[in-house]
């Protein structure tokens, strides 16, 4: 299914009045309207394959029909959502769910949707039919060489699959780790951990980052392997300059201060990139900014001050990806409402005034400082996203233009009601 240019001008045609009013009014109020549009033009937000289809809890899978059923489908659902918002020019792949078995065609249907590919994933969490050797006890850190050796050779797979579509980068999250005391010894652990990384970074080409992932728990609920921020710190900074640490907003703790973590990375100049989800309790992978707004926005207000002091292009300098996976809703939409939740909570924290915050930090003014960031967080910054999208032929109202296009009935009358998508 395509979306057609006309088709979204239609959907947005009745709207254009009531839109303008409410972007008049807020270009009034704030000084640098047009440089914070352009900003918002500029961000991409990376699709991941996997999220393209039901997802799953680790009971049961519901499916909604109209699935994709390839990698080529994948592409041109990815297509859909950056017709609709224009926010979404990337996809990120997941091998072995995710094979790129003509990376030629499917980098030219790409290119037809504006779509890009974004870091490539490894999985070494799960046994493939046909694999050699278990991952029942970790990866990279398996007591046996051979099945390290194995994880290796995977990831640099993945990276040459990465080459021939125009990646330029690799995300290795790994589920190693341990669920009882003196199961594990952590020191071997890490030290084969390392070893492995060490192995896969000599195979990234000289433009490719690594993103070195990070967990609290699960799969593992007593230790694992690359288990914080810290830990994911260390092997970055032992590894070498292109490898980098990756924030999951959902592999936190409860109540972990997230932003001052980025601001921390970010003076490290070891942030690489982020998985947007949301969560009450622990990894949900949730809809981004459906539980936790707030802490969203105080995120990239700390994100925005700190690549802004390493001289950091906000668009391209750090990876942005979604990673969600949901049995309750028609990933399409979900993924609609995490885009514009991302964008949200963007341009909000564009609307802060750095040097007044500044001042007021250096006056110990508590009060000023706290007013200055809920001020922007209670602003209306739809009318600002919206015309953004307005101006690079998107849809004012992604979802509900999503629903009155009837995408999914269109999907399902293409793929079928029972088809499966490739992944969880």
């Amino acid at each position: 299914m395509h979306l057609e240019k006309y088709q979204i001008a239609a959907f947005n045609e009745p709207l254009l009045d009531l839109h303008q009013k409410g972007f008049n009014y807020i270009a009034s109020t704030i000084p640098n309207t047009e440089a914070i549009i352009e900003k918002l033009r500029a961000f991409q937000i990376a699709i991941p394959s996997w999220a393209l289809g039901a997802g799953g809890t680790r009971f049961a899978r519901f499916g909604i029909g109209g699935e994709p059923r390839n990698l080529e489908e994948k592409i041109m659902d990815v297509g859909l959502l950056h017709a609709l918002n224009r926010s979404s020019g990337a996809i990120s792949l997941h091998i072995p769910w995710d094979i790129p078995t003509n990376p030629a065609h499917l980098k030219a249907v790409a290119a037809q949707l504006g779509i890009t590919f974004d870091a490539m994933n490894s999985n070494t969490f799960q046994d493939q039919p046909g694999q050699a050797h278990s991952y029942k006890f970790g990866s990279l850190q398996h007591v046996e060489a051979h099945t390290r050796n194995q994880a290796i050779d995977h990831n640099i797979e993945v990276i040459n699959y990465g080459i021939e579509l125009g990646s330029q980068s690799l995300s290795v999250w790994l589920a190693d780790g341990s669920c009882f005391p003196g199961q594990l010894n952590f020191r071997k652990a890490f030290q084969h951990t390392l070893a492995g990384l060490q192995e896969i970074y000599k195979a990234l080409p000289e433009n490719w980052k690594m993103f070195v992932e990070y967990k609290a728990f699960e799969p593992n609920f007593y230790s694992t392997t690359v288990g914080d921020w810290g830990q994911s710190l260390l092997y970055a900074n032992k590894l070498g300059p292109k490898a980098y640490t990756l924030v999951d907003l959902g592999h936190h703790l409860p109540n972990a201060n997230i932003e001052q973590i980025v601001s921390l990375l970010l003076m490290e100049g070891k942030l690489g990139g982020f998985h947007f989800n949301d969560s009450k309790y622990g990894d949900d992978d949730l809809t981004v900014g459906s539980i936790k707004p707030y802490q969203l926005f105080l995120i990239f207000n700390e994100l925005i001050d700190g690549m802004d002091a390493n001289g950091m292009e906000h668009a391209t300098d750090l990876g942005w990806m979604i990673d969600a996976s949901h049995n309750v809703k028609d990933p399409l939409e979900d993924l609609l409402q995490s885009v514009e939740a991302i964008m949200i909570a963007y341009a909000q924290a564009l609307l802060i005034d750095r040097k007044q915050l500044a001042e007021a930090q250096k006056m110990n003014d508590v009060v000023r400082a706290q007013e200055m960031l809920q001020q922007a967080f209670r602003t209306d910054v739809r009318p600002l996203v919206a015309e953004a999208r307005l101006r690079d032929g998107g849809a004012l109202k992604p979802l509900a233009s999503y629903r009155a296009a009837e995408i999914r009935k269109n999907l399902i009358s293409e793929r079928g009601s029972v088809s499966v998508a490739t992944g969880l």
